[in-house]
């Protein structure tokens, strides 16, 4: 699994009935992406829910390194963003693990986001095995529908990507509004990340 996302900030006045209109109009063009297993069409809105910025913030599971990069630069849908908004620049994490909640069935409205940047004398081992372990227990908790971890180890940077039924926890974290959501081999990843898990 690799996790990815991008964000373009927008003006502070920018209109975002141009952004949920065209997540409404092209959203379904990667409902069977292959290699796709999740992408969450993410907004932050300037004044709601703590944002003090307008944003279009869609994050990725991938389950295919292939379909990751036929994406970006194989034609794939990438392209119509550079076209729209200029090329952003594209987060990556290695992903680490992957689990579905009791709302797995339903449309997730809300997505938290958590960074955390491990110390310097902080063993990755531990700091993973803590996060397998705080995974399990949240996997049953009321509203979720998705959780996944990611690391980069250029930075040492662990994400946490949350998908909410109605809305995120008030956690520490960036919290959006998901206007879509493709997962056409999400299944495939939590199949593959909970046999390597356990």
């Amino acid at each position: 699994m690799d996790v990815m996302q991008y964000a373009l900030t927008l003006p502070a006045d920018y209109d975002m009935r141009i952004i949920r209109e065209r997540v409404a109009s092209k959203g379904h063009l990667l409902d069977a992406f292959p290699g796709l297993g999740l992408k969450a069409y993410c907004i932050r809105e300037r004044g709601i829910n703590g944002s003090s910025v307008n944003q279009y913030a869609p994050f990725y599971l991938w389950a295919s390194a292939v379909g990751m990069s036929r994406f970006l630069w194989g034609g794939g849908g990438f392209q119509g963003i550079i076209e729209s908004f200029g090329r952003p620049s594209v987060e990556h994490w290695m992903g680490v693990a992957c689990v579905q909640g009791p709302a797995r069935m339903a449309f997730p409205r809300a997505a938290l986001r958590q960074t955390q940047s491990l110390l310097l004398d902080e063993d990755p081992r531990t700091v993973i095995a803590r996060e397998l372990e705080q995974l399990a227990e949240a996997e049953d908790t009321p509203g979720l529908h998705t959780m996944a971890i990611g690391l980069d180890p250029r930075q040492w940077e662990l994400v946490r990507f949350t998908l909410w039924e109605q809305c995120a926890p008030q956690d520490t974290g960036v919290r959006y509004e998901v206007l879509h959501l493709c997962t056409p081999h999400l299944a495939e990843i939590v199949g593959m990340e909970n046999a390597t898990t356990r």
